[in-house]
C-alpha cells in the first residue's frame, strides 16, 4: 500500500485513539500529580456584650479565586504515588528495618492497602488465566468431536457463561454460596460442619472469585479455539493417524502448535480483563477479604468525597502494571513475527 493511500486509511483510527485513548490516559497523569487546593481559613472576631470570641472560617471567595488561577489543583508531584494510601515508601522501608524475617516482612506489607489489593490482583491473574485457557480448550475439543446433531446445542450452553453479565453471574454465585444456598449447604453437608460459611473465610472467598473468573472467562477462550480448530490442517492430521500418533499426540504435536497464536492472542486479551477485576469482588460484597486495584479505584470516587487524584494515581499504577503484565507476551511475539519475516 501507497504511503499516502496507508495514511487516509489509518487516519480514522489514529484519531480515535488519540480522543478515546491516548488524551484520557494524559489527563490521568496529570489528575495524579495535583492535589486539590485546600480551603482558604482566615480567622474573625465577633464581640458582643460578654466580650469578643474568634472563629476560623472558609473565604469563599478567596478560595474560588485561587480555584480558579490553578483549576488543576496544587502540584504534588510524585506525594501520592509514595503516600501510605499507594506505594507507601516510608512504610514499607519502616517495615523491612523492623521485620526480623521475610515472612514478618510480606505480614506487615500487606496490611497496606495498595499492596493488599496486589497480592489479590497477581493471584487472580496468574490462576485464572491459565486455568480459562485450558478449560476453553478442553471444551473446544470435546465441542469439535461431538456429532453435528447436538454440537450446535453444546456451542450455545458452552456460551451462558459469558452472555451472562459479570455482575449479575457474580451475585447469583453469591447467593448459592450463602449458607442458605444450594453450594453453601452442599459444602456444609460434605465438611461435616453447619457453621461453615464461604463468606467469612477469606481463602474460601478468593477460591469462590478465581472459581467464577474462570467460569465467566472459559467461554470467550473456547469460541476463539473452536474457530481455530476449523482451520487444522486436515492432512496433517491424516497423516499423523496413518503414522500411528494417538489421539493426545495428534493434539500435542499438531493441535497446539497450530493454535498457539491463538493462545497467545487469548492470554494478552485475559490478562488485562483479569488485572482490572473489579465485578466479582463487588457481586460478592468480598471487599473485607479481597480487593484490587480497579477496586481501590471504584472506593476512591465513591463515598462523600471524591478523591479524584488518588484515584488517578491508582489509575495510573494500574496502566503500568499491565505493561509490564504484557510485555512479555509482546517481546515473545515480537521475536516470533521478526523470525518469521
Amino acid at each position: 500500500m501507497k504511503h499516502r493511500t496507508f495514511f487516509w486509511f489509518f487516519l480514522p483510527t489514529a484519531l480515535a485513539m488519540l480522543i478515546f485513548i491516548a488524551a484520557p490516559i494524559v489527563s490521568v497523569v496529570l489528575q495524579s500529580l495535583f492535589v486539590p487546593h485546600e480551603a482558604v481559613l482566615v480567622e474573625t472576631e465577633n464581640c458582643g456584650p460578654f466580650g469578643c470570641t474568634t472563629s476560623v472560617v472558609i473565604d469563599q471567595e478567596a478560595t474560588e479565586d485561587l480555584r480558579a488561577e490553578q483549576p488543576l489543583g496544587r502540584f504534588a508531584g510524585l506525594e501520592i504515588y509514595l503516600d501510605r494510601g499507594h506505594l507507601a515508601t516510608a512504610e514499607v522501608a519502616n517495615a523491612w528495618t523492623s521485620s526480623s524475617s521475610i515472612g514478618e516482612f510480606m505480614s506487615a506489607i500487606g496490611d497496606l492497602p495498595f499492596y493488599r489489593a496486589m497480592s489479590f490482583t497477581l493471584t487472580y491473574t496468574f490462576v485464572v488465566t491459565p486455568l480459562l485457557i485450558a478449560l476453553g480448550f478442553v471444551i473446544a475439543l470435546a465441542v469439535n468431536s461431538l456429532s453435528q446433531r447436538i454440537k450446535g446445542l453444546m456451542i450455545f450452553f458452552s456460551l451462558l457463561p459469558m452472555i451472562v453479565n459479570p455482575l449479575v453471574g457474580s451475585l447469583i454465585l453469591f447467593w448459592m454460596i450463602d449458607s442458605r444456598g444450594v453450594i453453601g449447604e452442599l459444602i456444609q453437608y460434605l465438611a461435616g460442619d453447619p457453621s461453615l460459611s464461604l463468606k467469612a473465610s477469606t481463602p474460601l472467598m478468593w477460591i469462590a472469585v478465581i472459581v467464577y473468573g474462570v467460569w465467566h472467562s472459559a467461554p470467550f477462550a473456547f469460541v476463539v479455539f473452536y474457530a481455530g480448530l476449523q482451520t487444522v490442517p486436515q492432512d496433517t492430521l491424516e497423516s499423523a493417524r496413518i503414522d500411528g500418533a494417538t489421539r493426545w499426540q495428534q493434539t500435542r504435536y499438531v493441535v497446539i502448535p497450530h493454535l498457539m497464536p491463538l493462545v497467545t492472542f487469548v492470554a494478552l486479551i485475559q490478562l488485562m480483563d483479569n488485572f482490572r477485576v473489579f465485578e466479582p469482588i463487588v457481586g460478592f460484597n468480598a471487599s473485607a477479604h479481597a480487593t484490587s486495584l480497579s477496586w481501590i479505584i471504584y472506593n476512591d470516587l465513591g463515598g462523600e468525597t471524591n478523591q479524584l487524584s488518588a484515584a488517578a494515581t491508582t489509575s495510573v499504577l494500574t496502566i503500568i502494571g499491565v505493561a509490564i503484565l504484557l510485555s512479555p507476551v509482546l517481546v515473545r511475539t515480537w521475536r516470533d513475527y521478526r523470525g518469521k519475516a
